[in-house]
């Protein structure tokens, strides 16, 4: 009997980067992680909503991240907030780089989650900060495409 394939499986989501940020480019990039940060992924004990990537000389890190500790990993568990190394190419740190060093423009996740193979992924964004003006235009769009939906119901029945 073959084995079928599991289906991208998300982690964890930054909900409110959305909303907080304007999105200029994504990027999936893989994690360097120890055993029971895996386990502990697995099971969904993670959050992201303070977490920012940084680029060094010697690569990409992801701070701020909370990756709670595994139960039964005993003496060999890892520090739930410790900065993390995140795979990507030199070409794609070369392109960043700069952007990422320009005023107002910085690198944050928006989701984790395991790829069909079981890998765990990071889902980056260059991200823009949006000013108070901004977050209200959102607001605003939000409210008005609900109006609509709730138009298009009562018309539909």
């Amino acid at each position: 009997m073959a084995r079928q394939a599991p289906q991208d499986i998300t982690v964890c989501r930054n909900r409110k980067a959305g909303f907080r940020f304007e999105i200029l480019e994504k990027l999936e990039c893989g994690i360097a992680l120890v055993g029971s940060e895996v386990k502990s992924l697995r099971e969904r004990n993670a959050s992201i909503e303070e977490a920012y990537a940084r680029i060094d000389d010697d690569g990409v890190w992801l701070v701020g991240t909370h990756i709670a500790a595994y139960p039964f990993a005993r003496t060999r568990n890892h520090e739930p907030t410790r900065p993390r190394k995140l795979l990507l190419h030199s070409r794609e740190i070369r392109r960043w780089r700069p952007r990422v060093e320009q005023r107002g423009q910085t690198l944050v996740p928006l989701s984790i989650y395991f790829n069909d193979r079981g890998i765990a992924k990071v889902s980056l964004a260059l991200v823009r900060g949006k000013t108070a003006g901004d977050k209200r235009e959102t607001i605003k769009k939000r409210e008005h495409q609900r109006e609509v939906e709730r138009a298009m119901r009562r018309g539909s029945r």
